[in-house]
C-alpha cells in the first residue's frame, strides 16, 4: 500500500528517442542521446520514415507523469466500546504468555501428618 501510495504521489519524466520504428534510447529524468551516426532535422510529428537511411527519420518522443496531491485523509472516531474492547483484548493477550516463576514447589509449606502407627504394616499392605 506504501509502495502505491509512493507512486502515484511522484512524477518522473521518461525520454525515448526512435529512428525509424526502433527505440535506439530511452531515459529516466533525462534527456536520450540522439542517433551519432546519422544527421538529424527539427522532430517534425507529422513525418512518416521509409527506411532508416533517411537523414530526417528520427524523433524523440516524451511521457511525463505528474504527481497527483489530491488523497483525502481519513478521520477514525474511535467509541467507549471499542476503546474497552480492545483494552480488555491487549490485557489478557499480555497476560497469556506471563510464565510461572521458576522452581515452585507447591507442596514446600505442607507439613505431613505425625504417625503414630506404620499403616502399612498394621493393613499388611507391601509394594513388591
Amino acid at each position: 500500500m506504501a509502495a502505491f501510495i509512493l507512486l502515484s504521489a511522484s512524477s518522473f519524466t521518461v525520454n525515448m528517442h526512435f529512428c525509424g520504428d526502433v527505440l535506439v534510447d530511452m531515459a529516466f529524468f533525462s534527456k536520450a542521446e540522439a542517433c551519432k551516426d546519422k544527421l538529424q532535422k527539427e522532430d517534425n510529428p507529422f513525418k512518416k520514415c521509409t527506411s532508416l537511411q533517411e537523414k530526417d527519420c528520427c524523433n524523440n518522443q516524451t511521457i511525463l507523469k505528474e504527481a497527483s496531491d489530491t488523497f483525502k485523509k481519513s478521520t477514525t472516531v474511535i467509541g467507549v466500546d471499542t476503546l474497552v474492547f480492545l483494552n480488555t483484548f491487549i490485557y489478557s493477550y499480555i497476560n497469556l504468555f506471563e510464565g510461572l516463576e521458576k522452581k515452585i514447589v507447591p507442596f514446600e509449606i505442607y507439613r505431613p501428618p505425625l504417625l503414630s502407627k506404620d499403616i502399612h504394616i498394621l493393613h499388611e499392605t507391601y509394594l513388591i
